[in-house]
């Protein structure tokens, strides 16, 4: 008795051991099977969402405590910053008022959006951007008088682009959208955004 009952400790300490060796692609194999057992697609909210790309992944592997290595941040910011699309007529700044309703939507993406609408891209989710708004979030820096303080400088308006367009070119795995590069805002609203931004008639810069 005491013979089976030791066989059978030693089994489970060699499957307890087998789990442990699983692979941190396995875990998220299987974690993704999960997660897309579970959600059903509805409208535009499609399976899809879950897949993610390898900056995504690597993300995914450095949360808690356990932080990320420098030189794998600067190299993810690096692979994101050569994805990057400026515009073909090099202009970087569009209309703040229209980019100000951008900022104030939060429209689109959900299932129950109408994809043939434009996104609005909730800026003030997360951010304070002019005086005059009373509701914003804090997650996200302050953003007012951001062109006041940085300077109306071209440099500064490609950086106001490439930020909008893709955060994490600048911060790896930031929680801010990637508003270009994942889609959510077309070319010419993130010109416009940018001009909230920028513009020294903004609000922002008031």
């Amino acid at each position: 008795m005491k013979k089976t009952i030791g066989t059978l400790a030693l089994f489970g300490l060699i499957a307890a051991g087998c789990a442990a060796m699983v692979s941190d692609e396995e875990r998220e194999a299987q974690a993704l099977a999960m997660m897309k057992a579970s959600f059903k697609e509805s409208g535009q909210a499609k399976l899809d969402r879950l897949d993610q790309d390898d900056m995504q992944k690597m993300c995914s592997r450095y949360h808690g405590d356990k932080v990320m290595p420098r030189d794998v941040g600067e190299k993810l910011e690096k692979e994101q910053q050569a994805l990057i699309k400026f515009p073909a007529d090099g202009k970087l700044v569009g209309d703040w008022k229209s980019g100000e309703r951008i900022a104030q939507s939060g429209v689109g993406k959900q299932f129950s959006d109408n994809p043939a609408n434009p996104n609005g891209a909730n800026c003030y989710a997360c951010h304070q951007l002019s005086k005059a708004e009373l509701a914003y979030g804090t997650i996200g820096p302050s953003l007012y008088n951001f062109g006041k303080i940085r300077g109306f400088t071209p440099e500064m308006q490609k950086y106001a682009f490439s930020k909008v367009y893709n955060s994490q070119a600048f911060s790896a795995c930031s929680s801010m959208p990637r508003f270009g590069h994942s889609g959510i805002l077309t070319e010419a609203q993130i010109k416009d955004v940018v001009a909230l931004l920028m513009d020294p008639e903004s609000p922002v810069n008031k």
